[in-house]
């Protein structure tokens, strides 16, 4: 079986794959990134190191050239794969054109719902923590806050106080709590959504985009950014975007907020922050969403349950690790038998029974 993971974290996700499949009794070939592919090796000496025959974890490196290579070759049975959705989506349709099992974990654009009988400040701490964590880069990030009722320019305002003060800056600094993002490309990319959402109608609160860390100008640097009243038509609402960039959308009742979430292309998790716990019984029921959290903004479950999405957040029938990464990485087995005797014997042309 083989595994193609992401950039953002190079141990925790193979991590969640060739475990499993070992253990059911696969080899494994791992794909790893190509913007920080070093992981993957230190994963594999490791295994080595602690007694793993030669042959059970492989690491090959690569672009798409190495992936489409895995998805066509016949010795890989299984694929799975966590990234974009375009991705997922051509990792999904390669690999059963070529008769393979596939899970393909791709995209998100997450949203916490706020009630007004929420914990305004404890919202506006979990919003920045799950926005901006990982710069951004991780796909159960919130990218969306659906603010219902009056609530919405005081929890701005909350947000806002908090975002202006956090420290970006080298992930050898101590005093850092938001690093660079991946490459130059991807933080020019994400800092134009800030410029267009302004231009589409969108509010901008908090301006990341003209940061500059001191001795590290070059770096990939990008300030966290807050957008209020973001249009639905806007890009930055429409794409997911991958970086330090909040959006905040206003709705007037439960009804509207919870209709806007589910309307998203995108269901990998979602989240409500409410006192009320019939609100939240009844969200967790209405959303459209893989994973649900209550007062939690990041719903990752623990390693005994499985994590993945709905809509064109998975392509493929089973979620990843859990008991839905035990039952992709193994396939079913019938054993009929029967130990003959002579009263066995005889002519029947009928459906054979187990008696």
């Amino acid at each position: 079986v083989a595994g193609i993971t992401p950039f953002n974290f190079p141990a925790m996700v193979p991590m969640w794959m060739f475990p499993l499949a070992i253990a059911c009794g696969n080899t494994f070939v791992l794909k790893p990134s190509e913007k920080d592919p070093s992981a993957s090796l230190r994963l594999a000496e490791l295994a080595a190191e602690a007694g793993l025959p030669d042959g059970v974890l492989n690491v090959v490196q690569g672009d798409r050239e190495a992936v489409d290579r895995l998805l066509e070759h016949p010795d890989v049975e299984a694929v799975s794969f966590v990234g974009s959705t375009p991705i997922a989506r051509h990792i999904q349709l390669r690999a059963v054109e070529h008769g393979k099992r596939v899970q393909a974990l791709g995209g998100a654009k997450n949203h916490m719902l706020v009630l007004p009988d929420a914990d305004l400040d404890l919202a506006a701490d979990q919003a920045i923590n799950a926005a901006y964590g990982s710069a951004g880069e991780r796909c159960m990030a919130v990218s969306v806050v659906v603010a219902v009722g009056g609530i919405g320019d005081d929890l701005v305002g909350r947000i806002a106080e908090r975002a202006r003060k956090l420290r970006v800056g080298p992930g050898d600094d101590p005093a850092s709590e938001m690093g660079p993002l991946i490459t130059r490309e991807h933080r020019d990319k994400v800092a134009s959504y800030v410029v267009g959402a302004a231009a589409q109608g969108a509010e901008v609160v908090v301006d990341g985009t003209d940061l500059t860390v001191e001795g590290h100008e070059d770096g990939f640097f990008l300030g966290v950014s807050l957008l209020d009243r973001v249009p639905v038509t806007a890009d930055a609402y429409r794409d997911e975007i991958f970086g330090p960039v909040l959006c905040v959308v206003r709705a007037e009742t439960y009804e509207e907020a919870v209709e806007l979430i589910n309307s998203s292309r995108w269901g990998n998790g979602t989240a409500i922050f409410t006192r009320d716990g019939g609100a939240a019984r009844r969200f967790q029921l209405e959303v459209k969403a893989g994973m649900v959290g209550v007062n939690v903004p990041i719903p990752v479950p623990v390693g005994y349950h499985s994590f993945g999405g709905w809509k064109d957040s998975l392509f493929g029938d089973l979620h990843i690790y859990g008991n839905d990464g035990i039952a992709f990485y193994t396939r079913g087995k019938v054993v009929t038998t029967r130990w003959p005797d002579p009263s066995d014997s005889g002519i029947n042309l009928g459906f054979p029974s187990n008696s």
